[in-house]
């Protein structure tokens, strides 16, 4: 069984009167260990797709089971269970909270999870020892650079062990320099087994993934290996 698999999924919102089709009949599987990059152009639909693989949304229409479980009426709760247990985001803007410091963002997860509080903190002391900023613990973003916010995000997003990692235009705030080095922090996260999902409009991004869906207009348009 695939770990996602998207079946005649659709999704349309609803503007006024107006309806607009954000998705068409999209067809997918994902299997567990792969690297994939879903590509596409501003407005591609790329973005509402990684909204409903990350279960922060449900299709209109379609097939979409998860990790086992048939979610595409879920409601609200149980695509949070979801959310907190099996997946892990990555987004462009880091989306860290300023005053907080590392550990306490690493370990917001944790809090959802219900983890006590002893545990919390020697999870995500560890996650941010496996990034590389086990000596900024007591830092707060704003004391950070770009780069080191995504290791944090990152590391936030590793702390619940999930099984699937979506990043959203990941390098898309950072030098070329860093970027790089945060791309090879996924490459090693898929070399060690964990399925990854990176969001891109770069080709020379997604060109380090394993597979490319590309995506316009709604729908997938091409399929290929970089």
């Amino acid at each position: 069984m695939s770990l996602i698999h998207l079946e005649g999924l659709s999704k349309v919102y609803r503007v006024g009167d107006q309806e607009i089709k954000a998705l068409s009949d999209i067809n997918l599987r994902i299997e567990e260990g792969e690297f994939l990059s879903i590509i596409g152009s501003s407005g591609s639909g790329k973005s509402t797709l990684m909204h409903l693989l990350g279960c922060l949304d449900t299709p209109t229409t379609g097939r979409m089971e998860i990790c086992g479980k048939d979610l595409a009426k879920a409601t609200g709760d149980e695509l949070a269970r979801v959310r907190n247990r099996e997946i892990g985001f990555v987004f462009q803007s880091f989306n860290l909270l300023p005053k907080l410091d590392v550990i306490s963002n690493i370990a917001l997860p944790l809090i959802y999870a219900g983890v006590p509080h002893a545990q919390r903190l020697a999870r995500a002391k560890q996650a941010a020892v496996d990034v590389g900023l086990g000596d900024r613990l007591a830092n707060r973003p704003p004391q950070l650079s770009g780069g080191q916010c995504q290791r944090v995000a990152i590391a936030r997003a590793l702390v619940n062990n999930p099984r699937i990692l979506f990043a959203d235009e990941p390098t898309g705030n950072l030098d070329s320099a860093t970027g790089r080095i945060i791309l090879e922090i996924f490459d090693s996260l898929h070399a060690a087994g964990k399925t990854v999902v990176l969001v891109t409009h770069d080709p020379s991004i997604a060109a380090r993934s394993r597979r490319i869906i590309e995506i316009q207009d709604g729908s997938i348009t091409r399929e290929y290996a970089p």
